[in-house]
């Protein structure tokens, strides 16, 4: 497509959703409590038809060479299209936060003052081989009355229109505006730059996916946009530790799913736990294809899976079963090393000494801090959201997963009897 055509194309999806956001504003919320649940019903009644456009997919990211993070990424299966499902339902059952009081209050002169959530408007989201993304974005987008711009990986393009018309199918089922799901099948990357200087339209710009993709976003939108660069989530293990539920912990930060933004990429372990724990560590991940990438107090107690770490092995992101480990002196040397090499994704510490845990939560600088759990637990549905439309390392107006709520705002409303300003 020309490059005229993909600038008309993007504008008058841009147009058609802002004109939708209107009307998904006003909507009841049985209205958009009828469209997801709709949706869920889809899923499940379309999903051999979603599964033959996913396999289309999968099929030519193998012939690329898409590497295996990506596949599992891209990858539907029957258990996840029923986990979106599930999620549509959640969502749907969520008390409506558009025309909720925030807070309220009267003032001397009589007038009473409130803040009432609103939508943000029209969201658009850019993001890699995600399709599940396609609809956990739109149904909160939709539960917070706003309607959403998709604009996917090239990867998953097959998969993605499918759910596309679905979530068309869903809205005119409920009665509402199809056109509050807006997706984009341009794969060129002018689509991308074309949707990012939409501001014209456009409210809000969330992309999510590797750092590249974030970072190529943000040097280009002229809106403001949400976002988190990557995942450098932290395990601090205290002196007073239990050792073995550490372990645990540690275990299915780094082995349960390596390739997502919440899997474990640092361990740092006091120096007092350091002999008792570093083996442990050693045998059950090393077990698990874990090497590590470990500094010299540490390398001797990990075994043959270890080699020294270099200096960008703290502060990376590897995507892999990769392991960068550190023994450090005290909780100020773990919370110094994090604020220096963390990326205000996730957090944790290992502890039984309420004190330390506490002085952690609050000056450990993420969007989750958690005692004695895994960093796997920072998404939107494990945390009670229904689903997350991307993790926000933003502090600017999000922090952490954004769901229903976080994609609304507040503007003041004011109740009076006829005063005026003197």
């Amino acid at each position: 497509m020309e490059e005229r055509n993909i600038r008309e194309a993007v504008r008058e999806a841009g147009r058609k959703a802002r004109e939708a956001s209107r009307r998904m504003a006003a909507a009841s919320p049985a209205a958009k409590k009828c469209a997801l649940e709709t949706l869920a019903l889809l899923l499940k009644e379309k999903e051999s038809a979603l599964l033959d456009a996913n396999a289309q997919d999968l099929d030519a990211a193998r012939r690329a060479g898409l590497d295996a993070p990506r596949m599992d990424r891209l990858r539907l299966t029957p258990a996840i299209l029923a986990d979106m499902a599930e999620a549509c339902r959640y969502v749907a059952d969520m008390p409506d936060p558009v025309g909720a009081m925030d807070s309220q209050w009267q003032r001397p002169n009589g007038l009473l003052v409130g803040r009432m959530r609103v939508p943000l408007g029209v969201v658009a989201m850019v993001y890699e081989a995600r399709p599940n993304v396609t609809v956990d974005a739109s149904i909160l987008c939709l539960k917070a009355g706003n309607a959403v711009m998709l604009r996917g990986g090239s990867e998953a393009l097959h998969s993605n229109v499918a759910l596309a018309n679905l979530l068309h199918e869903a809205l005119d089922a409920a009665a509402l505006p199809a056109d509050a799901v807006q997706f984009i099948d341009i794969t060129s990357h002018d689509a991308v730059s074309e949707l990012c200087r939409l501001d014209e339209y456009v409210d809000v710009l969330i992309p999510r996916g590797g750092e590249s993709l974030v970072r190529a976003v943000t040097s280009q939108a002229t809106m403001p946009v949400l976002k988190h660069y990557k995942g450098v989530c932290h395990a601090f293990i205290d002196e007073s530790a239990d050792l073995p539920q550490a372990l645990d912990i540690v275990y299915n930060g780094k082995v349960q799913r390596p390739g997502v933004c919440n899997a474990l990429e640092c361990l740092l372990v006091h120096e007092k736990a350091a002999a008792a724990f570093l083996p442990m560590v050693a045998e059950k991940l090393g077990d698990a294809g874990v090497s590590f990438r470990a500094d010299a107090a540490s390398l001797p107690l990990l075994g043959p899976s270890a080699a020294p770490a270099a200096p960008d092995d703290y502060g990376r992101e590897f995507h892999d079963l990769i392991l960068a480990v550190r023994v450090v002196r005290d909780m100020d040397e773990a919370l110094a090393h994090i604020a220096r090499c963390g990326s205000n994704h996730t957090e944790i510490i290992c502890t039984t000494n309420h004190l330390n845990a506490m002085r952690f939560l609050r000056e450990a600088d993420a969007s989750m801090v958690a005692v004695n759990a895994s960093s796997r637990f920072n998404d939107g549905g494990q945390l009670g959201l229904g689903a997350e439309i991307g993790i926000s390392t933003s502090k600017l107006h999000a922090y952490g997963p954004m769901g229903v709520k976080e994609l609304t705002t507040t503007k003041f409303v004011v109740f009076g009897q006829g005063q005026v300003r003197k």
